[in-house]
């Protein structure tokens, strides 16, 4: 006879474990502290053989019939239940250790020693808040470009345009890794080429009129706020660096007797050590600097701790306290300033101010030039370019000179 769903539900363990057979080898095993476990009887290749189907009541009386039916028909088609479960099983397992988030990690882990600190902690959390919880999941293999344009799309409602696109450049990234390790055979993110809308191009505030840069060195040099934060604000267009560069600028990267500072390659964003010839001028300031913050590791320490850099908008904030605006001025904007002032007014060789900035810049035989490049003539130009920022700071007139 047939078990009923009443008769499932008031079954009583006994002294010894019971079985209800309902038909076709299925049967309700119910143990003497009162489980009840779904079971199925069957014969494979000769054996007789038992297949778990679930506990009862999370798998009901019509639960536990259908897989004896699924179970029945794999035995029809020649297929051990059984052995199709651990296979399956397997493949789940293999599935997770092969899905987009558990590579993107691997890929994470093997290439992040390389990236600067901050650049890393964009990356992972890029992949975290904007794919991880779409894709992640996901078997790598078997996502499609449109699986993955769907996500993109994500980012980019939310008015996040360059976001999306460096997302997709890191999903990349991920795939061809994944295509190296034998876990992917193409990468869809090529197919994507022109689906997101592209980035407007916008450009880091920044004076460039010798005139009005009079008024900001002189408005700079008049600074009432923190005295460590006035000396980055006054050391900042002299050197001309990166606002990240300078704010962790460390005390064993600066020579005094050489008038040098050497940026390290895992601070730049070229990844390539990076040689600032210092001016007398910049020297000075330092050298004022030093006497306050010389025993601790950064030149420009955080107002709460020592042991860390200030911070990315201590500059920033400091700008606009002097009442300079977002669209007039920004932390970037100081190599901006220099990039046009050293070119159009004082006559700079183009390639010596962009290697001073740290740009990709090669010779005539394509060679990258290396961090010691034209330094003579770089530290001519560092100089020269602190004295006639000094003329501008007194109101002199402007006046072309040659470098």
């Amino acid at each position: 006879m047939s078990l009923t769903d009443t008769a499932v539900k008031n079954v009583k363990p006994g002294d010894k474990t019971a079985r209800l057979f309902d038909g076709g080898g299925l049967y309700l095993e119910v143990a003497p502290a009162g489980g009840k476990w779904w079971r199925l009887k069957y014969r494979y290749d000769g054996k007789e053989k038992r297949l778990s189907l679930g506990v009862y009541p999370d798998v009901s009386l019509k639960d536990a019939r259908q897989r004896r039916s699924d179970a029945r028909k794999l035995l029809a088609d020649g297929v051990d239940p059984s052995e199709n479960r651990k296979a399956v099983k397997a493949a789940k397992t293999e599935r997770g250790a092969n899905s987009f988030e558990v590579i993107a990690r691997e890929w994470f882990a093997k290439n992040s020693a390389t990236w600067s600190e901050n650049h890393g902690s964009r990356i992972i959390r890029r992949l975290e808040r904007d794919i991880f919880p779409w894709i992640g999941g996901r078997p790598i293999a078997e996502i499609k470009a449109q699986e993955l344009l769907a996500t993109l799309r994500r980012v980019e409602e939310r008015g996040a345009v360059e976001t999306a696109h460096r997302a997709h450049q890191n999903c990349g990234q991920v795939f061809r890794y994944a295509i190296a390790t034998g876990r992917a055979e193409r990468d869809p993110s090529p197919d994507l080429k022109g689906a997101l809308p592209p980035v407007k191009q916008s450009h880091h505030a920044a004076i460039t009129d010798p005139k009005a840069v009079g008024d900001l060195l002189r408005a700079m040099d008049g600074y009432q706020g923190a005295f460590v934060t006035k000396c980055a604000l006054r050391l900042a267009p002299l050197v001309f660096v990166r606002p990240g560069e300078l704010r962790r600028a460390e005390w064993t990267e600066i020579d005094f007797d050489k008038a040098e500072w050497n940026i390290p390659a895992a601070r730049m964003k070229m990844r390539e050590p990076h040689l600032v010839p210092l001016s007398t001028q910049a020297v000075e300031i330092l050298r004022e600097l030093h006497a306050l913050t010389g025993d601790g590791r950064y030149v420009f320490p955080g107002a709460r701790s020592n042991g860390r850099p200030m911070s990315d908008n201590a500059v920033l904030a400091a700008l606009r306290r002097m009442g300079f605006a977002k669209d007039e001025m920004s932390g970037h904007g100081f190599r901006a300033m220099a990039r046009t002032i050293l070119d159009e007014v004082l006559g700079v060789r183009p390639d010596f101010i962009e290697h001073q900035l740290a740009h990709a810049v090669r010779d005539p035989n394509g060679r990258a030039y290396n961090r010691t490049a034209h330094l003579a003539e770089r530290r001519k130009m560092m100089q020269l370019w602190a004295d006639y920022l000094d003329k501008l700071k007194v109101g002199a007139e402007v006046i072309p000179l040659c470098a």
